[in-house]
């Protein structure tokens, strides 16, 4: 589960070190589902809900997986890629594009896919000629959503009275596009960041009678709901992406998390168990579950060091985003216990090259 995966310098997805071609084999098919895969659910605009990860057969799954290996510095989405995003099985669009380069043949998909909405047509080519990004939907599906049952998951294109929703992923993709770009260093030995934030999918589904999960991840792509509890406004929608989307890049790292960061986690949860008072100064967010703690340690949520290493993402992205937008700083999570600094200088060199803008501590 989960909270609700350039210019300049940095290119989406690149190495630590620029002769090694390795970003945990970045395809379109790069990560098994079930480390990759994260639900994003709440119960209130302000709480979320646990649910475990998917592992049934009826558990979302990548719907892009068998494609061939794509350029680690480059990650791009192919048409046939592009194709898979934006149509799905009972449409009643029959796409048919002629022949061209791959720019041209994905820029006619978007507009037959948005052909009924203009104005969503052009943010859809917008977002996939700056970020590479397609914006499609999910295929029907039905989700095995842990003590809330049985969800029923149906496409739901971002148009007309949902437009705003495709208008929020496209601020937040651009966002994310600038703090990347501004997150880079000049100096030779700065290392690359790690990180992939562009060439990805977005399915827009909805729930049937339910506002969860208001997003999920796997395998390069990102799953939104349209009625998803968290899904409220551009900030909030930023926000969950950011979460999602760290997701994706753990899985691309071997499951990162539950290897770097299992002993910071178990230390503080046999500490503390379940005890919103003794966690929060662990918690790198405030974001708790309606009835339970903070997110990144509630218990019966799946492996919950993956949602502690995704909110401690999030974390770092707040932080360096208020320092580069000349914003006021936000308390410095790892000046707190020992435990926050050692999970933050991990975090920080692993996906961010090493890159922390905040002031030492004291």
């Amino acid at each position: 589960m989960a909270r609700q995966v350039g210019r300049g310098l940095l290119a989406a997805c690149v190495v630590l070190v620029a002769a090694v071609a390795a970003c945990a084999r970045a395809t379109e098919a790069l990560a098994p589902a079930t480390p990759a895969a994260s639900f994003a659910n709440d119960a209130a605009s302000d709480a979320r809900d646990a649910a475990p990860a998917p592992s049934s057969p009826d558990a979302p799954a990548a719907q892009v997986a068998d494609e061939p290996s794509l350029p680690v510095a480059a990650p791009a989405i192919t048409v046939v890629t592009a194709h898979r995003l934006l149509f799905v099985d009972g449409d009643t669009v029959t796409p048919s594009c002629p022949a061209g380069s791959r720019t041209d043949q994905i820029h006619c998909l978007l507009a037959l896919r948005y052909a009924a909405d203009a104005r969503a047509a052009e943010l859809a080519t917008s977002l996939f000629d700056a970020t590479g990004d397609v914006a499609g939907v999910l295929p029907a599906e039905t989700m095995e959503g842990g003590f809330r049952g049985r969800l029923r998951l149906v496409p739901e294109l971002p148009v007309a009275k949902r437009r705003g929703h495709l208008e929020w992923v496209v601020a937040a993709a651009t966002d994310f596009d600038d703090f990347f770009h501004r997150l880079d260093l000049p100096d030779a030995s700065a290392r690359a960041v790690a990180y992939r934030w562009r060439a990805l999918g977005f399915r827009f589904m909805r729930s049937v009678g339910r506002t969860t999960p208001s997003a999920y991840a796997s395998q390069w792509m990102v799953a939104y709901n349209v009625d998803g509890s968290l899904n409220r406004s551009a900030a909030a929608v930023r926000e969950l992406l950011f979460h999602e989307i760290f997701h994706l890049n753990d899985a691309a790292h071997a499951d990162w998390s539950t290897r770097a960061l299992r002993l910071v986690f178990d230390g503080i949860v046999a500490r503390c168990h379940a005890t919103t008072a003794c966690l929060a100064p662990y918690a790198p967010t405030s974001t708790t579950v309606r009835g339970g703690t903070y997110y990144a340690f509630q218990p019966d949520n799946g492996d919950a060091v993956r949602e502690y290493a995704a909110e401690l993402a999030l974390r770092y992205y707040q932080e360096q985003r208020a320092l580069l937008r000349g914003e006021p700083p936000l308390p410095r999570f790892k000046c707190g216990p020992p435990e926050n600094a050692r999970a933050w200088g991990l975090l920080v060199d692993e996906f961010f090259g090493g890159v922390d803008r905040t002031a030492a501590c004291p």
